[in-house]
């Protein structure tokens, strides 16, 4: 589904992403794993478009999206839930996932009946400004508007960060029912390696801007998790 080639990135005289690649198989969930500070987010950022790469492929289906605009990433089928959920505090929960209505067909331009069948706490809020909403609700909804496009790929930004538990594992659980039952490939940024492991078909961990270890989830290793993953 997704292959990214010798990605390099900068931030003026500071290069974040060293000759990174990353394969994200059809219908899997790639787990991007690493400290704080390796490049997890700008790798996100730089396959949406938000961030200008420097040389390197981002190849969906084939295409390379490297050198297209951010607002053609969406109509190429990649949905993005950023850190953070930014949300529209001021549109209510309706408002809000209608925003990703001109991306779909002009015969089909609604909220699809399933949204509101994965995150029943928004059909029961929709008139609810978003920014009145709790986190957990606020992460739903941020989730639901990505996948309002239909999108082939999704891009998850630590969607467990800042969330009370019993959310966490309902967004576990929404996550694995998109990628095991639904076929959408995902590509998710994330802290907690239980999470991670329940979710995750692949792994990929970054250290230093560069992709050091990739596999099945099974095969990270507690070796790998005392070099890359404990502070």
């Amino acid at each position: 589904m997704l292959t990214v080639n010798g990605l390099n990135q900068r931030y003026g005289e500071s290069q974040t992403l060293w000759d990174l690649s990353i394969e994200a198989p059809k219908g899997q969930c790639t787990v991007v794993m690493g400290r704080n500070g390796v490049g997890k987010t700008t790798l996100l950022q730089s396959i949406m478009g938000l961030l200008k790469v420097d040389t390197g492929q981002i190849l969906m289906e084939g295409s390379d999206l490297a050198p297209r605009r951010a607002e053609d990433r969406p109509r190429a089928g990649v949905g993005y839930v950023p850190q953070g959920r930014q949300v529209f505090p001021r549109l209510t929960v309706e408002e809000n996932l209608e925003i990703g209505l001109p991306i779909r067909p002009k015969n089909d331009r609604k909220i699809p009946d399933y949204i509101y069948e994965l995150f029943p706490v928004l059909a029961e809020m929709k008139r609810r400004f978003g920014g009145d909403l709790s986190g957990g609700q606020q992460q739903q909804l941020a989730i639901a508007r990505a996948l309002v496009i239909d999108p082939k790929l999704l891009l998850l930004d630590e969607p467990t960060e800042g969330i009370q538990p019993n959310i966490v594992q309902e967004i576990g659980d929404i996550i694995c029912k998109l990628n095991q039952e639904m076929g959408l490939t995902v590509i998710l940024v994330e802290q907690k390696l239980p999470f991670a492991r329940k979710v995750g078909d692949r792994f990929c961990l970054l250290d230093r801007g560069r992709s050091v270890a990739s596999g099945e989830m099974d095969e990270l290793s507690d070796d790998l998790i005392r070099q890359y993953l404990t502070v």
